[in-house]
Protein backbone atom coordinates (compact mmCIF):
# COMPACT_ATOMS: atom_id res chain seq x y z
CA UNK A 1 0.00 0.00 0.00
CA UNK A 2 1.60 3.59 -1.28
CA UNK A 3 2.35 5.63 2.00
CA UNK A 4 0.74 9.38 1.99
CA UNK A 5 2.78 12.22 2.78
CA UNK A 6 0.16 15.08 3.98
CA UNK A 7 2.24 18.41 2.49
CA UNK A 8 -0.07 21.37 1.92
CA UNK A 9 2.50 23.17 -0.32
CA UNK A 10 2.46 20.52 -3.24
CA UNK A 11 1.36 22.18 -6.29
CA UNK A 12 -2.56 21.12 -7.86
CA UNK A 13 -3.14 19.54 -10.79
CA UNK A 14 -6.26 18.95 -12.59
CA UNK A 15 -6.52 15.86 -14.55
CA UNK A 16 -9.17 16.16 -17.18
CA UNK A 17 -10.40 12.60 -19.29
CA UNK A 18 -12.65 12.65 -21.90
CA UNK A 19 -15.40 10.47 -22.63
CA UNK A 20 -13.69 9.26 -25.90
CA UNK A 21 -9.94 8.74 -23.76
CA UNK A 22 -11.25 6.63 -21.32
CA UNK A 23 -14.45 4.53 -23.50
CA UNK A 24 -14.64 1.79 -25.49
CA UNK A 25 -16.89 2.55 -28.65
CA UNK A 26 -19.73 1.25 -27.61
CA UNK A 27 -19.58 4.08 -24.68
CA UNK A 28 -18.83 1.25 -21.74
CA UNK A 29 -15.91 2.55 -19.89
CA UNK A 30 -12.38 1.08 -20.90
CA UNK A 31 -11.20 -1.22 -18.29
CA UNK A 32 -7.66 -0.95 -19.43
CA UNK A 33 -7.71 2.68 -20.15
CA UNK A 34 -8.81 3.50 -16.47
CA UNK A 35 -6.13 0.72 -14.79
CA UNK A 36 -3.25 2.58 -17.10
CA UNK A 37 -4.51 5.86 -15.39
CA UNK A 38 -4.77 4.97 -11.73
CA UNK A 39 -1.08 3.66 -12.41
CA UNK A 40 0.38 6.86 -13.52
CA UNK A 41 -1.55 9.19 -11.17
CA UNK A 42 -0.70 6.84 -8.54
CA UNK A 43 3.08 7.38 -9.32
CA UNK A 44 2.87 11.26 -8.85
CA UNK A 45 0.45 11.47 -6.01
CA UNK A 46 2.81 12.34 -3.44
CA UNK A 47 4.03 15.17 -5.80
CA UNK A 48 0.73 16.60 -6.22
CA UNK A 49 -2.34 17.24 -4.90
CA UNK A 50 -4.54 16.06 -8.03
CA UNK A 51 -8.38 16.80 -9.36
CA UNK A 52 -9.35 13.99 -11.92
CA UNK A 53 -12.51 15.50 -14.01
CA UNK A 54 -13.44 12.43 -15.67
CA UNK A 55 -16.55 12.48 -18.15
CA UNK A 56 -18.10 8.83 -19.23
CA UNK A 57 -20.97 8.79 -16.83
CA UNK A 58 -23.81 9.15 -19.29
CA UNK A 59 -21.65 6.29 -21.92
CA UNK A 60 -21.99 4.28 -18.90
CA UNK A 61 -25.45 4.33 -18.39
CA UNK A 62 -27.26 4.99 -21.68
CA UNK A 63 -27.24 1.14 -22.38
CA UNK A 64 -30.39 0.96 -19.64
CA UNK A 65 -32.09 3.52 -21.04
CA UNK A 66 -34.68 2.06 -23.78
CA UNK A 67 -34.74 3.83 -27.18
CA UNK A 68 -31.41 6.47 -26.18
CA UNK A 69 -32.16 9.07 -28.43
CA UNK A 70 -29.52 11.41 -26.24
CA UNK A 71 -32.65 14.01 -25.32
CA UNK A 72 -31.79 16.09 -22.03
CA UNK A 73 -34.08 14.16 -19.47
CA UNK A 74 -32.50 10.52 -21.28
CA UNK A 75 -28.75 12.30 -20.43
CA UNK A 76 -30.25 13.11 -16.73
CA UNK A 77 -31.42 9.63 -16.16
CA UNK A 78 -28.24 7.98 -18.05
CA UNK A 79 -25.70 9.88 -16.02
CA UNK A 80 -27.82 9.01 -12.89
CA UNK A 81 -26.94 5.31 -13.91
CA UNK A 82 -23.49 5.66 -15.25
CA UNK A 83 -22.07 8.34 -12.48
CA UNK A 84 -22.29 5.34 -9.63
CA UNK A 85 -21.01 2.52 -12.07
CA UNK A 86 -17.99 5.04 -13.21
CA UNK A 87 -17.01 5.91 -9.41
CA UNK A 88 -16.85 2.35 -8.78
CA UNK A 89 -14.48 1.39 -12.02
CA UNK A 90 -12.44 4.37 -10.33
CA UNK A 91 -12.12 3.21 -6.49
CA UNK A 92 -11.39 -0.31 -7.95
CA UNK A 93 -8.47 0.85 -9.91
CA UNK A 94 -6.78 2.85 -7.35
CA UNK A 95 -7.32 0.30 -4.61
CA UNK A 96 -3.95 -2.16 -5.77
CA UNK A 97 -2.41 1.40 -4.77
CA UNK A 98 -3.81 2.24 -1.48
CA UNK A 99 -5.52 5.69 -2.48
CA UNK A 100 -8.91 5.95 -1.64
CA UNK A 101 -11.32 8.23 -4.31
CA UNK A 102 -13.93 10.57 -3.27
CA UNK A 103 -16.93 12.08 -5.84
CA UNK A 104 -17.15 14.99 -6.41
CA UNK A 105 -21.02 16.78 -8.48
CA UNK A 106 -20.48 20.60 -9.45
CA UNK A 107 -23.16 22.62 -10.86
CA UNK A 108 -22.38 26.33 -12.33
CA UNK A 109 -23.55 27.88 -9.07
CA UNK A 110 -20.83 26.64 -7.49
CA UNK A 111 -18.40 28.47 -8.86
CA UNK A 112 -20.71 31.85 -9.59
CA UNK A 113 -20.61 32.17 -5.38
CA UNK A 114 -16.99 33.52 -4.09
CA UNK A 115 -18.39 31.21 -0.50
CA UNK A 116 -20.30 28.22 -1.96
CA UNK A 117 -16.40 27.98 -4.14
CA UNK A 118 -14.40 27.82 -0.96
CA UNK A 119 -16.50 25.45 0.83
CA UNK A 120 -15.71 23.28 -2.63
CA UNK A 121 -11.88 24.20 -1.87
CA UNK A 122 -12.14 23.32 1.76
CA UNK A 123 -14.03 19.76 1.03
CA UNK A 124 -11.06 19.20 -1.35
CA UNK A 125 -8.13 20.42 1.03
CA UNK A 126 -9.69 18.37 3.89
CA UNK A 127 -9.95 15.03 0.69
CA UNK A 128 -6.25 15.59 0.40
CA UNK A 129 -5.05 16.14 4.10
CA UNK A 130 -6.55 12.56 4.32
CA UNK A 131 -4.73 11.13 0.75
CA UNK A 132 -7.91 10.87 -0.89
CA UNK A 133 -8.42 12.19 -4.58
CA UNK A 134 -11.32 14.02 -5.92
CA UNK A 135 -13.49 12.49 -9.15
CA UNK A 136 -15.09 15.78 -10.72
CA UNK A 137 -17.79 15.28 -13.13
CA UNK A 138 -20.84 17.62 -13.72
CA UNK A 139 -23.78 17.23 -11.82
CA UNK A 140 -25.34 16.42 -14.79
CA UNK A 141 -29.25 15.00 -12.85
CA UNK A 142 -29.74 18.35 -11.90
CA UNK A 143 -27.99 20.79 -14.39
CA UNK A 144 -30.98 22.39 -16.64
CA UNK A 145 -29.28 23.92 -20.41
CA UNK A 146 -29.02 27.11 -18.92
CA UNK A 147 -26.55 26.00 -15.89
CA UNK A 148 -24.81 23.66 -17.87
CA UNK A 149 -20.84 23.70 -18.29
CA UNK A 150 -20.47 23.88 -22.49
CA UNK A 151 -18.40 20.54 -21.40
CA UNK A 152 -16.14 18.96 -18.84
CA UNK A 153 -13.05 21.23 -20.41
CA UNK A 154 -14.66 24.06 -19.12
CA UNK A 155 -15.22 22.55 -15.81
CA UNK A 156 -11.92 21.52 -15.31
CA UNK A 157 -10.78 25.09 -16.37
CA UNK A 158 -12.62 26.62 -13.99
CA UNK A 159 -11.30 24.49 -11.33
CA UNK A 160 -7.72 24.94 -12.20
CA UNK A 161 -8.06 29.10 -12.35
CA UNK A 162 -10.00 28.77 -9.14
CA UNK A 163 -7.64 26.57 -7.44
CA UNK A 164 -4.59 28.11 -8.97
CA UNK A 165 -3.19 24.93 -10.43
CA UNK A 166 0.24 24.70 -11.58
CA UNK A 167 -0.90 22.42 -14.65
CA UNK A 168 -4.19 21.57 -16.35
CA UNK A 169 -4.07 18.29 -18.10
CA UNK A 170 -6.51 17.66 -20.88
CA UNK A 171 -6.56 13.87 -22.39
CA UNK A 172 -7.97 13.42 -25.91
CA UNK A 173 -8.14 10.21 -28.12
CA UNK A 174 -5.98 12.00 -30.34
CA UNK A 175 -3.18 12.38 -28.30
CA UNK A 176 -2.43 16.52 -29.24
CA UNK A 177 -3.33 19.31 -31.45
CA UNK A 178 -2.81 18.29 -35.02
CA UNK A 179 -1.18 19.85 -37.60
CA UNK A 180 -2.33 19.53 -41.58
CA UNK A 181 -0.23 16.39 -41.90
CA UNK A 182 -1.76 14.72 -38.80
CA UNK A 183 1.67 15.47 -36.32
CA UNK A 184 0.79 16.33 -33.08
CA UNK A 185 2.51 19.68 -32.51
CA UNK A 186 4.59 19.65 -29.31
CA UNK A 187 4.87 23.68 -27.97
CA UNK A 188 2.52 26.11 -28.77
CA UNK A 189 3.26 29.69 -28.06
CA UNK A 190 0.20 31.48 -28.43
CA UNK A 191 -3.28 29.46 -28.73
CA UNK A 192 -5.00 31.49 -31.70
CA UNK A 193 -1.61 29.88 -33.65
CA UNK A 194 -3.44 26.70 -33.73
CA UNK A 195 -6.73 27.24 -34.29
CA UNK A 196 -6.54 27.42 -38.20
CA UNK A 197 -5.61 23.14 -37.83
CA UNK A 198 -8.87 22.46 -35.83
CA UNK A 199 -11.34 19.92 -37.02
CA UNK A 200 -14.82 21.40 -36.81
CA UNK A 201 -16.19 17.61 -35.95
CA UNK A 202 -16.13 16.61 -32.19
CA UNK A 203 -16.16 13.33 -30.80
CA UNK A 204 -19.64 11.18 -31.10
CA UNK A 205 -19.71 10.03 -27.41
CA UNK A 206 -18.89 13.25 -26.02
CA UNK A 207 -19.81 17.01 -26.18
CA UNK A 208 -16.93 18.50 -26.16
CA UNK A 209 -13.97 18.59 -29.17
CA UNK A 210 -10.09 20.04 -29.83
CA UNK A 211 -12.22 23.55 -30.46
CA UNK A 212 -13.18 23.78 -27.02
CA UNK A 213 -9.79 22.80 -25.25
CA UNK A 214 -8.39 25.47 -27.60
CA UNK A 215 -10.78 28.11 -26.14
CA UNK A 216 -10.50 27.12 -22.33
CA UNK A 217 -6.84 26.02 -23.00
CA UNK A 218 -6.39 30.10 -23.67
CA UNK A 219 -8.16 31.28 -20.79
CA UNK A 220 -6.18 29.16 -18.58
CA UNK A 221 -2.44 30.02 -20.00
CA UNK A 222 -3.69 33.90 -19.55
CA UNK A 223 -3.82 32.87 -15.93
CA UNK A 224 -0.65 31.54 -15.69
CA UNK A 225 -1.55 27.63 -15.47
CA UNK A 226 0.36 24.77 -18.17
CA UNK A 227 -1.62 23.17 -20.20
CA UNK A 228 -0.66 20.60 -21.62
CA UNK A 229 -3.11 18.21 -24.05
CA UNK A 230 -2.08 14.50 -24.28
CA UNK A 231 -3.51 11.03 -24.59
CA UNK A 232 -2.93 8.10 -22.93
CA UNK A 233 -2.42 5.58 -26.16
CA UNK A 234 1.77 6.37 -25.33
CA UNK A 235 3.81 4.51 -22.85
CA UNK A 236 3.94 6.94 -20.70
CA UNK A 237 0.72 9.33 -21.31
CA UNK A 238 -0.04 11.24 -18.48
CA UNK A 239 3.68 10.96 -17.44
CA UNK A 240 5.03 11.85 -20.71
CA UNK A 241 2.69 15.34 -20.93
CA UNK A 242 3.64 15.91 -17.20
CA UNK A 243 7.48 16.28 -18.24
CA UNK A 244 6.84 17.99 -22.04
CA UNK A 245 7.35 14.67 -23.47
CA UNK A 246 4.63 13.73 -25.07
CA UNK A 247 1.62 15.67 -26.53
CA UNK A 248 1.00 19.61 -26.55
CA UNK A 249 2.18 21.61 -24.28
CA UNK A 250 0.39 25.52 -24.19
CA UNK A 251 2.53 27.88 -23.07
CA UNK A 252 1.61 30.03 -19.79
CA UNK A 253 1.52 33.71 -19.60
CA UNK A 254 3.01 35.48 -16.49
CA UNK A 255 0.21 36.18 -14.18
CA UNK A 256 0.17 37.94 -10.76
CA UNK A 257 -3.37 37.20 -10.07
CA UNK A 258 -4.23 37.16 -6.27
CA UNK A 259 -6.30 34.03 -5.48
CA UNK A 260 -9.92 35.73 -5.35
CA UNK A 261 -9.01 37.07 -9.03
CA UNK A 262 -8.26 34.45 -10.79
CA UNK A 263 -11.97 33.00 -9.56
CA UNK A 264 -13.56 35.81 -10.71
CA UNK A 265 -10.92 35.83 -14.32
CA UNK A 266 -12.59 32.20 -14.55
CA UNK A 267 -15.98 33.59 -15.37
CA UNK A 268 -17.61 30.78 -13.43
CA UNK A 269 -21.03 31.78 -14.26
CA UNK A 270 -21.45 34.68 -16.73
CA UNK A 271 -24.89 36.60 -16.04
CA UNK A 272 -24.81 39.33 -18.67
CA UNK A 273 -22.38 40.73 -21.16
CA UNK A 274 -21.46 44.67 -21.18
CA UNK A 275 -20.24 46.28 -24.81
CA UNK A 276 -18.43 49.37 -24.23
CA UNK A 277 -16.78 52.18 -26.25
CA UNK A 278 -13.13 53.38 -27.14
CA UNK A 279 -12.75 55.12 -24.16
CA UNK A 280 -14.28 52.82 -21.86
CA UNK A 281 -12.05 49.91 -22.97
CA UNK A 282 -8.73 52.20 -22.64
CA UNK A 283 -9.84 52.86 -19.58
CA UNK A 284 -10.47 49.04 -18.09
CA UNK A 285 -7.21 48.07 -19.48
CA UNK A 286 -5.74 50.51 -17.87
CA UNK A 287 -7.18 48.84 -14.25
CA UNK A 288 -9.78 51.57 -13.95
CA UNK A 289 -13.59 51.46 -12.96
CA UNK A 290 -16.35 50.92 -15.28
CA UNK A 291 -18.17 53.59 -15.37
CA UNK A 292 -22.24 53.53 -17.42
CA UNK A 293 -21.23 56.26 -19.77
CA UNK A 294 -19.51 54.11 -21.76
CA UNK A 295 -21.33 51.31 -22.05
CA UNK A 296 -22.91 50.74 -25.42
CA UNK A 297 -24.89 47.74 -24.94
CA UNK A 298 -26.19 45.82 -22.19
CA UNK A 299 -27.00 41.83 -22.79
CA UNK A 300 -28.63 39.74 -19.66
CA UNK A 301 -30.45 39.97 -16.65
CA UNK A 302 -27.88 40.50 -13.59
CA UNK A 303 -28.16 41.63 -10.38
CA UNK A 304 -25.31 43.38 -8.24
CA UNK A 305 -22.86 41.25 -7.15
CA UNK A 306 -23.10 38.97 -10.96
CA UNK A 307 -20.45 38.44 -13.28
CA UNK A 308 -20.23 40.00 -16.18
CA UNK A 309 -18.36 39.58 -19.62
CA UNK A 310 -16.77 43.36 -20.83
CA UNK A 311 -16.60 43.44 -24.63
CA UNK A 312 -14.99 45.98 -26.03
CA UNK A 313 -16.47 48.09 -30.03
CA UNK A 314 -15.21 44.71 -32.25
CA UNK A 315 -17.09 42.25 -29.57
CA UNK A 316 -13.64 40.88 -28.47
CA UNK A 317 -14.07 39.86 -24.79
CA UNK A 318 -11.44 42.29 -22.54
CA UNK A 319 -12.31 41.71 -19.38
CA UNK A 320 -14.76 39.48 -16.34
CA UNK A 321 -16.38 42.11 -13.75
CA UNK A 322 -18.35 41.93 -10.55
CA UNK A 323 -21.32 44.17 -11.06
CA UNK A 324 -22.01 47.07 -8.87
CA UNK A 325 -25.49 47.31 -10.24
CA UNK A 326 -28.25 45.43 -11.38
CA UNK A 327 -29.07 45.43 -15.57
CA UNK A 328 -32.44 47.08 -14.49
CA UNK A 329 -30.76 49.83 -13.16
CA UNK A 330 -27.73 50.12 -15.12
CA UNK A 331 -30.04 50.48 -18.51
CA UNK A 332 -31.98 53.86 -15.99
CA UNK A 333 -28.54 55.27 -15.81
CA UNK A 334 -26.62 54.64 -19.12
CA UNK A 335 -26.26 58.47 -18.86
CA UNK A 336 -25.62 59.68 -15.34
CA UNK A 337 -21.64 60.88 -15.13
CA UNK A 338 -20.14 58.90 -12.21
CA UNK A 339 -22.36 56.10 -12.26
CA UNK A 340 -19.84 53.12 -11.59
CA UNK A 341 -21.11 49.80 -13.08
CA UNK A 342 -17.54 47.97 -11.73
CA UNK A 343 -14.65 48.98 -9.43
CA UNK A 344 -11.51 48.33 -10.62
CA UNK A 345 -10.49 45.84 -7.78
CA UNK A 346 -13.37 43.75 -9.55
CA UNK A 347 -12.38 44.02 -12.96
CA UNK A 348 -10.27 41.29 -14.46
CA UNK A 349 -8.24 41.64 -17.67
CA UNK A 350 -8.54 38.99 -19.81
Amino acid sequence: MQKFYPDVSKPIIVIKFGTAAITQASGEPDLNVMKKIAAEVASVHNRYHVIIVSSGAVGAGKALIRNYRGTLSQRKAAASIGNPLLINIYSEVFRPYGIPIAQGLCERRHFASRSQFLQLKDTFEELWRNGVIPIVNENDVVSDRELKFSDNDELATLLAAGFGAEALMLCTSVGGVLDEDGNIIGKVNDVKDVFRFVRTDKSFLGLGGMASKLTFAKLATRMGIRVVIFGMKETQGLLGALKGETGTELQSLKSTLSARNRWLGSGGLISGKLKVDAGAERAVLKRKSLLAVGVTEVTGDFESGEIVEVHNPSGEAIAVARARVASADLLQNLKTVNYEVAHANDIVIL
